[in-house]
């Protein structure tokens, strides 16, 4: 049996955004530790910002994730630094699972953006006034789409509907949205691209030449090499 696992390319990611708005938002802020208690990551998207969104009591305060506009967005659109504090890779599973699939920022925490992408969530970068820009144009457009070309490095949004005419196809038109440059980390960029972004799907499916190298180490017993499946 073949050991050979499929691992999606992600080359673009599209939906619609959610603005996070603050510097230096940590990892205990987007999932409260004393959610980390579980055996799984089933279930932690509803607890995601829990801290921000609830008050002591439960009731949800003012925060975007907590608006009915914002409920089907799968772009976040964060600041500066975003993800640092611990290293806990609950953090962008808690977001993955309320539905996020990208995130567009200043600038990411470097063991956040790791966790990242392992997940297959792209996190791009641009400067501080593009992403304030962004982050307004959500807000008053909490429908619109936004499209991350993970391989050309842009990220292009305020493009209207396309009609049968055609008639919205001139890029150079104003009403043809907003092309912006972003930036994709080169090995994060390469790994989405070419569809090597999940190490435990690229260990399985080279389970073959795992096992023939612990067979080949002197210090592994032959009991502790898996067999075949």
């Amino acid at each position: 049996m073949s050991d050979e696992v499929e691992i999606p390319e992600v080359t673009r990611v599209s939906g619609s955004g959610v603005p996070i708005r603050g510097n230096d938002i940590d990892t205990d802020q987007i999932i409260p530790a004393r959610f980390m208690k579980v055996v799984t990551f089933d279930g932690l998207g509803e607890f995601a910002f829990f801290d921000v969104r609830f008050d002591d009591d439960d009731n949800p305060k003012d925060h975007p994730m907590n608006e009915d506009r914002f409920q089907d967005s799968s772009v976040m659109v964060v600041n500066s630094n975003f993800g640092c504090g611990s290293s806990r890779e609950h953090a962008p599973q808690a977001l993955m699972r309320w539905g996020i699939d990208a995130i567009i920022g200043e600038s990411f925490a470097e063991i956040f953006a790791g966790n990242c992408l392992a997940l297959g969530i792209p996190t791009v970068t641009a400067d501080s006034e593009t992403i304030q820009d962004l982050q307004d144009w959500v807000d008053e457009n909490p429908d619109g789409e936004i499209d991350i070309d993970v391989e050309s490095e842009e990220v292009t949004y305020g493009v209207p509907e396309s009609d049968d005419s055609g008639a919205n196809q001139n890029s150079e038109s104003s009403d043809a949205g907003r092309t912006i440059d972003v930036t994709v980390d080169d090995a994060q960029r390469k790994a989405l691209v070419e569809g090597v972004w999940d190490t435990t799907a690229l260990m399985k499916s080279n389970a073959g030449e795992v096992r023939k190298k612990a067979a080949e180490l002197p210090y592994v017993e032959d009991a502790a090499i898996p067999d075949a499946e």
